[in-house]
């Protein structure tokens, strides 16, 4: 069993190239989201017949079944609302506001999991994301509609946060491979008939550079990046498995300031708001140890 540990590790340097793929790309996000999506559900579907998983997924019980469309939902709710704020806010009022997940998923364990933190935690929490809005402070309150833009990234926050919530109930007792099987195939489901119901937004005809961003997104962000987070949900609380996420702008400025196609240099307010966040990271998951079977 790979520590959790190190597993969340890959998965923060996973998603950390979201960013500077989607960059690469002149697709509308919506689709970008459903194809990434789409693409890693082909992959999944593929493992859980050669596994004999399906017979596990056919044992879940209604209500079981009931948690997982709903993560599912939540998971494609969250890349909705997170991609539409971006359209009507700035972009560092977007990602400050839809960093503040963590608090979110750590109230919502202490209501529906009766998995309180400890107050270092709290502190590696507060301290994460005070990192977080660091990088975005004096860019707030920009953007053709500012202040709906910043509902729909708080709202993208609450759904994420509800998918993680629910994965850290379900993964208790649920192979990984079913798990995410379900919850990425029902998030699919529902931003292909997203995208279908967007008269500006279509399915096919991209570049084939397009398509190759679309499948690196699978491949990298989510078939390592989520997954991996999912795979900790068994044996660390949702809210440990959730901060280790805000590493995600640190390596993703890391990489754009790396990447020739991009070269970004990262100014001193980032630079100091990423030690924040790293900071808060090591002590809230470093000295964690694994809790469950």
């Amino acid at each position: 069993m790979p520590p959790p540990g190190f597993v969340l590790l890959i998965a923060v340097l996973a998603v950390s190239w979201a960013g500077p793929l989607i960059r690469l790309t002149q697709a509308p996000a919506l689709a970008v989201a459903m194809w990434r999506l789409v693409f890693s559900v082909a992959f999944i579907a593929a493992v859980v017949v050669a596994r004999g998983g399906l017979r596990q997924a056919f044992r879940l019980t209604a209500a079981e079944w009931l948690l997982a469309v709903v993560s599912g939902l939540l998971l494609a709710a969250h890349f909705w609302s997170w991609i539409a704020s971006i359209s009507l806010t700035s972009v560092a009022s977007s990602v400050v506001l839809v960093n503040t997940q963590p608090v979110i998923v750590a109230l919502l364990s202490v209501a529906f999991l009766g998995e309180p933190p400890t107050r270092l935690e709290w502190g590696s929490i507060v301290v994460a994301v005070a990192g977080a809005a660091v990088i975005g402070w004096g860019d707030f309150g920009r953007g053709p509609a500012p202040f709906l833009g910043d509902a729909l990234a708080l709202a993208g926050a609450v759904f994420v946060s509800g998918y993680y919530v629910i994965g850290r109930r379900l993964r208790q007792r649920l192979d990984l491979w079913v798990y995410i099987g379900v919850v990425y195939g029902i998030a699919a489901l529902a931003l292909v008939v997203a995208v279908g119901l967007h008269p500006s937004v279509h399915m096919t005809g991209y570049a084939a550079g397009d398509w190759l961003v679309f499948l690196a997104l699978a491949a990298g962000p989510m078939m390592l990046g989520h997954t991996g987070v999912n795979y900790a949900l068994r044996y660390v609380p949702a809210y440990v498995a959730n901060l280790a996420l805000l590493g995600e702008p640190v390596g993703a400025t890391l990489l754009a300031w790396w990447l020739p196609a991009i070269r970004e240099t990262p100014s001193s307010q980032t630079v100091a708001g990423g030690v924040l966040i790293l900071l808060g990271i090591a002590l809230g998951v470093i000295r964690r140890r694994p809790t469950g079977v």
